[in-house]
């Protein structure tokens, strides 16, 4: 007895001593709150949840992320930022020069994230050589969805110019259907111009002005033709369009109640979440055009206090690049993985043409950062430019006056 109790006691002095491993905590923020943005976080938090972590959801919704930031802004001056933050493009690297941002370089190095990212897409997730970010998926941002069966009664393709487009929303007009759904918020304003300007531009112009901010080009005869093609687009929306979220333009098409809808992939998570099939129900293409725009979602994590929220934000980012979350997330999202070497037999038609066009614009030199999107430019510049086709958009403005405005906007947010 004497034996057993004295060798008890070293035993239980251990036990007592030894550091309990921290259980992994996140407060994540992000803005996924339309149908299939939420299924699509869903499938974050229970592996997140399966692998013993623990997630406090800080969901905020409208403005395609810019309600979320002034939340995020509020956070980080108050002392409390969250433990990850959906963020993307140049705004990570804006964050990073507050100081606020945590170093996950020992995650992505030991996962060999160097080694199964794009190099364009893994530039956007370092900050001065470290990696401050982790990549969720690449988005198409030009593509055209349609609605097949409102298609087909017409007697109309997907169009592949701008006047197939043109002709093919005449003759839906005059039917006296909607030919483009569309909500009045200044980010789907953005997101449709970006588009027509891909399309006319061409991608060598487009990354002239849209990332290089070319004042020759931002003045251009061409640019003004981006306009005129506004004006067009504008006369092919409902005229209950103003303050409409994405997602309700986007069941619109789904619903028969318009025909086409320019957005990025996520519209696709939409369909896909209503049960519906590509090819069947709705038709994906690029919009007329080279070229290919790209939006990739990632989580920045910030500084925090606690070995259990460092210990959530290394389960986290180990989670978001790893192989099965990657696929399982991007078939719910409507995107495609940003890891290279994720099997697509799972993915539909649309996602295949969309990394068959990203490989094939990766070497051509045409795969080009969303401006819109928060992909190419810091907020003053990109929010100059909005400001400017928002305008445009509403109201009698010419071409003319809208390039010229565009010029001044950009040259006084420098």
């Amino acid at each position: 007895m004497k034996f057993t109790a004295f060798a008890a006691v070293p035993a239980v002095a251990l036990a007592c001593a030894a550091p309990a491993l921290a259980e992994p905590q996140a407060e994540v923020l992000h803005w996924w709150t339309s149908g299939g943005e939420a299924k699509s976080a869903a499938v974050l938090q229970q592996e997140f949840a399966d692998n013993g972590g623990t997630w406090t959801d800080m969901p905020v919704a409208g403005g395609g992320g810019d309600a979320a930031m002034t939340a995020l802004r509020a956070r980080v001056l108050s002392g409390n930022a969250p433990t990850a933050v959906q963020l993307k493009g140049p705004a990570i690297q804006e964050w990073y020069e507050e100081g606020v941002l945590a170093d996950i370089s020992s995650v992505a190095e030991a996962e060999g994230w160097a080694d199964v990212l794009p190099e364009s897409i893994a530039d956007h997730m370092k900050c001065e050589g470290k990696w401050c970010a982790a990549p969720v998926n690449v988005h198409r941002v030009d593509w055209i969805w349609a609605n097949a069966a409102l298609l087909e009664a017409s007697g109309i393709d997907m169009p592949q110019t701008w006047e197939e487009f043109n002709a093919a929303a005449d003759k839906l007009l005059a039917a006296g259907v909607t030919p483009l759904a569309h909500g009045g918020q200044a980010w789907q304003d953005a997101t449709v111009f970006e588009a027509v300007a891909l399309g006319i531009l061409g991608p060598e112009d487009f990354r002239k002005a849209f990332v290089e901010l070319d004042m020759e080009t931002l003045k251009s005869d061409k640019m003004i033709a981006v306009f005129d093609q506004m004006r067009k687009m504008r006369g092919y929306v409902d005229a209950n369009f103003p303050g409409r979220d994405w997602n309700l333009a986007t069941a619109m098409v789904m619903n028969g109640e318009a025909a086409f809808q320019i957005m990025g992939d996520w519209a696709k998570g939409e369909f896909l979440a209503a049960g519906k099939e590509p090819g069947k129900d709705f038709l994906c293409a690029s919009v007329p055009g080279d070229g290919f725009l790209y939006n990739v979602d990632s989580f920045a994590m910030f500084e925090v206090d606690g070995e259990d929220k460092q210990a959530g934000q290394d389960l986290l980012a180990k989670l978001i690049v790893g192989p099965k979350f990657q696929e399982v997330f991007n078939l719910n999202k409507g995107s495609i993985p940003a890891r290279v070497d994720v099997e697509l037999d799972a993915f539909d038609t649309c996602a295949h043409l969309s990394a068959k066009d990203m490989g094939e614009s990766a070497e051509g030199g045409s795969l080009l950062p969303s401006y819109a999107h928060g992909m190419a430019l810091r907020g003053a510049q990109s929010g100059a430019i909005t400001d400017v086709v928002t305008a445009h958009f509403n109201s009698d403005m010419s071409s003319d006056e809208a390039v010229q405005m565009l010029a001044d906007a950009v040259a006084n947010s420098m």
